[in-house]
């Protein structure tokens, strides 16, 4: 079940039950899922635009190259990994804002939120 104890146990205390629970749980399952889908598929085709701090640059939007995003999720969570042409970044968490823009989290070496885009003007 993707709820912990805690949040159960609130859930219960609500009045809940424990089927509605179990269905909330299948519920966020089934939705990160669809975004973790989304979010791998987003990144197919053609360079992409990001709002990432990079050392050496001043620029607010960067071109990248992205060889893959591969994603696996349990229960509510959604990690994996982003490959760029050169180097990489573990993804701890991810999201679709629109059809033209996503946000991944990434981990070691970025350490933060970062929004992708198909075009440079959907980041500005």
């Amino acid at each position: 079940m993707h709820f912990d104890p805690r949040t159960q146990a609130a859930l219960r205390e609500a009045g809940l039950s424990e089927e509605e629970i179990r269905s909330a749980s299948d519920a966020v399952t089934d939705a990160v899922r669809r975004d973790a889908e989304a979010l791998e598929s987003f990144f197919e085709d053609g360079p992409v635009y990001s709002d990432m701090d990079r050392a050496h640059s001043s620029d607010d939007v960067h071109e990248h190259e992205v060889e893959y995003l591969d994603l696996y999720t349990h229960g509510g969570d959604l990690r994996g990994y982003l490959r760029f042409d050169s180097w990489g970044a573990y993804v701890e968490d991810g999201r679709v804002l629109s059809e033209e823009k996503v946000e991944l989290t990434l981990g070691p070496t970025v350490h933060g939120r970062v929004r992708f885009a198909r075009g440079p003007d959907a980041l500005r």
